[in-house]
């Protein structure tokens, strides 16, 4: 039995970027993109070394144009 309930799903960091560390990589739930803030996101002139926790209130997924919200966390 699945224990989501208001939790969200594994993953999920359920837009609190306060839980997120400054090397987090995150995949959009839609279309797979990956983003690495050690590679920083071109299409919206995001330079490298930016955590996504510091990426623009209007930033979306650049592959998609998924909400940042859609993402989830990956593994380390």
């Amino acid at each position: 039995m699945s224990s989501c309930g208001s939790r969200g799903f594994e993953g999920s960091y359920l837009g609190n970027r306060e839980v997120l560390k400054a090397d987090s990589r995150l995949e959009c739930k839609i279309c797979w993109w990956v983003y690495d803030p050690a590679v920083g996101d071109d299409q919206w002139q995001i330079p490298p070394g930016t955590p996504f926790a510091d990426l623009p209130p209007h930033w979306r997924c650049p592959n998609c144009d998924g909400d940042a919200e859609q993402f989830l966390m990956l593994e380390a």
